[in-house]
């Protein structure tokens, strides 16, 4: 069984900075992309960055250049590294990776989630 865990969400100040991971356990024989999505209060889930090891990295137009996302085939993890946070940041962050089991098909999983709130 395919599981993502989250971790790094929190409270910072307007301008600051938060680190989050992910990481991938379970019977795993291959991860083709992962990535980070957000859901604020109220409104629907929302992309925020994906990375492939073939095709990059790619971004919402609201994070572009606050946001760096990273990834470790190896080891399993993804990160997103978010500076410059912004109120409107605020949200429960969602880990997001397409994979391929040992003994199942390709399947979209999503971690549990992590807050995370800009606020002064």
């Amino acid at each position: 069984q395919v599981q993502l865990m989250e971790s790094g969400g929190g409270l910072v100040q307007p301008g600051g900075s938060l680190r989050l991971s992910c990481e991938a356990s379970g019977s795993i024989a291959s991860i083709n992309a992962m990535g980070w999505y957000r859901q604020a209060p109220g409104k629907q889930r929302e992309f925020v960055a994906t990375i492939t090891s073939s095709a990059g990295s790619h971004y919402a137009d609201s994070v572009l250049g606050r946001f760096t996302i990273s990834m470790d085939s190896t080891k399993k993890t993804v990160s997103l590294q978010m500076s410059n946070l912004k109120p409107e940041d605020t949200a429960v962050y969602y880990c997001n990776a397409g994979i391929v089991g040992e003994q199942t098909m390709w399947a979209g999983y999503w971690g549990q989630g992590t807050q995370v709130t800009v606020s002064s």
